[in-house]
């Protein structure tokens, strides 16, 4: 865990790029929790020294000269950041998508602390839901798990959380002479870290050049991949400020079975719903879809095991293929499955490692102009991610959580982002677009529903199949 200090650590790598830009880079998920009466903003408080980033805000330094700087905020107020409102009759989902969609689409004050959760009430079924936001900068979508579950407790009576050995006290805002001192101190120490690192380098040569090579080697097969540009789809259009959202609720050990009967991953079946969901959608829409294949930007969680449960952002890129011009079910898993495996050995992961590595010592004004030169560029289609969340059942206050939705934020053309996470035996696809480019984004959620139901049949995994590799949970309820 980083610790909480005034002009602490400087937001690095891929967080630093989204930062120093204005991209809405946010983590977001939608939380059904059952009926009860609680009080969620007592619960969180009570937790809030388990998560001390979540008390600090970014200091930027003057004239862009250094990267962002996370200081303890003097005006934290945890009321602010914990937001209630209500839903409209007659309170059903339809209700939820559309107010979780505005939520969606409004940007985090980057004055403040950057996260805010949401109260939802008055759901029909006398539920609740939680709305959460955070910047990517803060955390990414796989140590985010980690962040949910200091909110949650994985018993219905769990022990009180810890109690803090002293109450909070912010330490000093350093000024912006101070700020602007560090950065210097810290770009001067650059070549410095460098000289250490060639010393390791002649101290164990046959290591480090294996190393390097695979460094290079990645580098190369992901710089070649993502100057390909990506076809041109009603995908990748101007966008506005508004968002649609839905989601999807699928069965983890349908996808399990599936795979298994094909000779795949959980990641290759996603992957392949994805693309039959779009192919059917842009061939509604009169699109040709022969030989066509999409491109999909995939973040990759880049965090060792021993940085797990640290705060902050880990995640690079890989590029991925969707053939949405293939229609049978099982074609399209084979492609799919060929050009995962193909990624892998191509060595785009540690390509993208080590990016992320050499984004740490960029000085903040190339990483700005480098960040927007992407963004303007049709490098990529979508955005699909798929971070494995918590395989047991999970608690507010004795309140079993129902379902857990993730959220992908869209870059500028990108109309739509697909964000996948595992629940305790579930499968919630999360599934965000621009509201003038996508009017419907609902037929685009029932194309994904009867993608799955054909990938199944086409594997021959009947419901009884797929049972022997769904978790039994008795306490889960739907």
């Amino acid at each position: 865990m980083l610790r909480s200090i005034a002009g602490g650590p400087s937001v690095k790598g891929v967080g630093g790029w989204r930062v120093c830009t204005l991209w809405p880079a946010t983590l977001h998920r939608l939380l059904k929790v059952r009926k009860g009466v609680l009080n969620p903003v007592s619960a969180i408080e009570a937790r809030l020294h388990l998560v001390p980033r979540y008390r600090q805000r970014l200091a930027f330094v003057p004239l862009g000269q250094g990267r962002p700087q996370w200081v303890d905020d003097p005006y934290f107020n945890p009321r602010y950041h914990i937001r209630h409102t209500a839903l409209p009759a007659p309170g059903g989902d339809r209700e939820l998508k559309n107010l979780a969609a505005r939520l969606f689409g409004q940007r985090l004050d980057r004055n403040k602390p950057l996260w805010e959760i949401w109260l939802v009430e008055g759901h029909r079924d006398g539920g609740f839901a939680l709305v959460s936001k955070t910047h990517h900068a803060l955390v990414d979508g796989v140590s985010g798990v980690d962040i949910v579950s200091v909110l949650f407790d994985t018993a219905p009576d769990p022990a009180p959380p810890s109690t803090p050995l002293r109450a909070w006290e912010a330490r000093p805002v350093p000024t912006s002479a101070e700020l602007l001192g560090r950065a210097l101190v810290e770009r001067a120490t650059v070549p410095t870290e460098v000289a250490r690192g060639v010393r390791r380098v002649t101290r164990t040569p046959r290591q480090v050049a294996g190393n390097v090579a695979r460094g290079v080697g990645g580098i190369g097969s992901m710089v070649f991949a993502g100057l390909r540009p990506a076809p041109r789809t009603p995908l990748n259009v101007d966008i506005g400020p508004h968002r649609r959202y839905t989601w999807v609720d699928a069965d983890l050990g349908q996808f399990k079975a599936v795979k298994s009967a094909l000779g795949g991953t959980v990641n290759d079946v996603v992957l392949t719903a994805v693309s039959l969901t779009l192919g059917r959608w842009l061939r509604d829409h009169g699109h040709d879809t022969e030989g066509l294949v999409l491109k999909a930007m995939v973040p990759v969680s880049v965090r060792a095991d021993a940085e797990r449960g640290a705060l902050g952002n880990r995640v690079a890129t890989m590029w991925a293929p969707l053939p949405v011009g293939v229609e049978d079910p099982r074609a399209c898993f084979d492609e799919v499955h060929a050009a995962m495996g193909g990624l892998k050995e191509s060595g785009q992961a540690v390509g993208a490692e080590t990016l992320t590595q050499l984004a740490d010592f960029a000085p903040p004004t190339i990483m700005n102009q480098a960040a927007r030169l992407q963004a303007r560029q049709r490098y990529f289609n979508l955005v699909v991610t798929n971070v494995p969340g918590p395989q047991l059942q999970l608690y507010l206050l004795g309140r079993p959580l129902r379902g857990l939705y993730p959220v992908v934020p869209l870059a500028q053309r990108q109309a739509l982002g697909i964000a996948i996470m595992s629940y305790d035996g579930r499968l919630g696809f999360g599934l965000l677009a621009d509201f003038d480019a996508l009017p419907d984004l609902d037929v685009i959620g029932t194309h994904l529903e009867e993608a799955i139901a054909d990938l199944a049949a086409a594997a021959g995994v009947a419901e009884e199949r797929a049972t022997r590799f769904r978790k039994t949970s008795p306490a889960r309820t739907r």
